[in-house]
């Protein structure tokens, strides 16, 4: 099992003036309508055989119990489905009783779903039943769906006729303004079209809130939110979006004052009973990102105590040596690698949140928090390197463990002198093999750490084997969890559980215009 919380009686710490701020900034939405550009039907129910169909004859083709057909909208959609249903042969005597199944990627056409024994529930697969009564007619499905392919299976109708799909289309939606798009052309065209995937990601992420993923969870998640706030800085530039996703996240908390990992925005705003110790920390990091853009004095009279709330309450986790209780550390996320030792890791996220914490102390002349920051800052960093670095090998051990995953944090960290830290990163590969990365989101974390220590065509060279190998396989979307060597793998259990469209894999786009297009890059090192 991966991190999960059961808090029984669980009753979160709302403010009222702050949630109200946060409806006030809910986004207009956008839509438009998509029909489907090609079509195909599988030779078998769970073969990856197809037989390709011409659009003009979708109109035509006669489907009776057993066969499906399986539409192509050409990329990647978020938005619900309208699906117009006529027949051919005698007046129906039975309803048409069908199987639509949403995928994202086309091998999720041929994965069963019976297959599936995961921890995370199986309601997630995007698989309806639906019976239509009368024909011909219109069906409107009420649900939203995240896909770029509709597999329609007749489970049967009667002897007396067929079905016959005479049109479909999607209504999509988002709060991403495509008119605001800040454009970018790159030379390499390789970059270029990883730009607009990661930017299709990002803005199929963009609904009420900053989703993770709009296929699952649907959910606003804070280690996600960081990453799509940054990507959104540099493309739609949607300040009040992430203004109110600040807003819920403070408006909303554990009964202590914890900021949650995530929160449920339906039917009402609600902070799930989930904590993750490096997750709280990037509110701060957030917070202090969004002040960088905006300059928003309001916001930071209002979220300041929270945000250095987040601090105080993370620095009883000490020990009495400076580094963090185990089990404490053990709650941070990092990556999933639910058996790798976190404590390094953890205590690296905490010294790179405290210098976020400490620009937003001076930003609100709080000199005194500012002061106690330093100290602390400078106080934990002696820690980090005296409890987890082996001066032998060169490189930082936590629990006996040597993986990538804390030598980036590290880096992020500040903890090395440049020199040292440049060393470390370029021979980085030899720590792969230990709890190597799982998700974009901690790949996005060890390219950073490349640029940090100025390792820009190494990082781009990562981008590009990384990033580039899910664009190779076909992906019109980036994805939750990727590994190239091991491409079925799946955190839940399970690869058609996993998201094809998520939101910390979208950062492509602000790592190629922060610091691949000539544009200035921010520099955190103050």
């Amino acid at each position: 099992m991966a991190l999960i919380s059961i808090i029984q009686d669980f009753h979160p710490l709302n403010n009222a003036k702050l949630l109200d701020t946060a409806e006030k900034l809910r986004p207009i939405l956008h839509h438009r309508i998509v029909e489907p550009v090609g079509a195909f039907v599988l030779k078998d129910r769970y073969s990856p055989e197809a037989e390709e169909i011409e659009m003009h004859r979708v109109h035509h083709l006669a489907m009776g119990k057993g066969e499906n057909l399986c539409l192509d909208f050409g990329t990647h959609l978020v938005g619900n489905v309208t699906l117009e249903f006529t027949y051919t042969g005698s007046h129906p005597d039975a309803p048409a009783y069908l199987k639509l199944k949403f995928a994202e990627t086309y091998k999720e056409l041929a994965e069963n779903s019976e297959d599936y024994s995961g921890w995370i529930s199986q309601s997630w697969i995007q698989e309806e039943y639906i019976h239509v009564d009368v024909l011909p007619a219109v069906v409107e499905l009420p649900r939203r769906h995240a896909f770029r392919y509709l597999k329609i299976t007749t489970m049967d109708t009667s002897v007396k006729y067929k079905l016959v799909v005479r049109n479909a289309e999607c209504k999509t939606v988002t709060s991403a303004d495509m008119r605001k798009l800040t454009p970018c052309t790159h030379p390499d065209p390789f970059l270029q079209k990883m730009d607009e995937i990661s930017l299709r990601t990002l803005q199929n992420c963009m609904q009420d809130v900053f989703e993770d993923g709009p296929k699952r969870d649907q959910r606003l998640w804070m280690g996600d939110l960081r990453l799509q706030a940054l990507a959104n800085y540099c493309t739609f530039r949607n300040y009040d979006l992430v203004r109110r996703c600040l807003y819920l996240f403070a408006g909303s908390r554990f009964p202590d004052g914890r900021i949650a990992a995530c929160l449920f925005t339906k039917p009402t705003v609600e902070a799930d009973d989930t904590w993750l110790f490096d997750y709280s920390l990037f509110f701060v990091v957030a917070l202090e990102e969004y002040m960088q853009q905006t300059n928003d004095e309001e916001t930071l009279k209002d979220l300041y105590d929270i945000a250095m709330q987040q601090i105080e309450i993370t620095l009883r986790y000490l020990e009495f040596d400076g580094t963090i209780e185990k089990e404490r550390a053990a709650n941070a996320f990092l990556d999933w690698n639910e058996e790798m030792n976190k404590s390094a890791g953890a205590l690296a996220v905490l010294i790179y949140a405290l210098r976020y914490a400490r620009r937003l102390a001076r930003r609100k002349n709080d000199w005194s928090q500012s002061s106690w920051l330093d100290e602390q800052l400078e106080r934990l960093k002696r820690v980090a390197r005296t409890a987890y670095y082996d001066e032998e090998r060169k490189c930082f051990v936590s629990g006996g463990e040597a993986s990538v995953i804390t030598q980036t944090w590290m880096v992020l960290a500040d903890v090395l002198h440049p020199d040292e830290a440049r060393a470390l990163m370029e021979r980085s590969e030899e720590f792969f093999d230990c709890f190597p990365m799982k998700t974009p989101y901690m790949h996005h974390y060890y390219v950073s750490a490349l640029l940090r220590v100025g390792l820009k065509e190494k990082a781009l060279e990562h981008m590009k084997a990384y990033w580039g190998s899910m664009m190779e396989t076909g992906a019109d979307t980036f994805w939750e969890a990727w590994d190239p060597e091991h491409p079925d793998d799946s955190p839940y259990g399970g690869a058609i559980i996993n998201s094809y469209c998520h939101a910390w894999s979208c950062t492509p786009t602000y790592l190629i215009r922060s610091w691949f297009t000539g544009e200035k890059h921010s520099d955190d090192r103050l």
